[in-house]
């Protein structure tokens, strides 16, 4: 899974701590890691949803203003048929 630096930041400052995906076919999995650039993510739980259903509140823990500052950066994503919130958190440097 790719992300972003900002993002990335963001994550390992604990301003962001959920993620959405769109797929063909997840790359992680719940109880797993994930090394990147700034350390070592925890990749908490995953859940399958519908995009309709994020919430106020979800979308703010993802990093976005808002649900339609989310459905804009959706519409830029590439489809996918899986649609997952992932919940994610900083262990440390890698």
């Amino acid at each position: 899974m790719l992300l972003k630096a900002a993002l990335l930041e963001d994550i390992k400052a604990g301003r962001v701590d959920l993620i959405f995906r769109r797929w063909s076919r997840p790359t992680v999995k719940a109880g797993g890691t994930l090394k990147t650039k700034v350390g070592l993510l925890a990749i908490k739980a995953i859940d399958d949803m519908s995009p309709e259903d994020v919430t106020e509140a979800e979308a703010r823990r993802a990093g976005f203003q808002d649900v339609a500052d989310f459905r804009r950066w959706l519409d830029t994503m590439k489809p996918g048929h899986l649609f997952q919130r992932i919940e994610v958190g900083y262990l440390g440097e890698a």
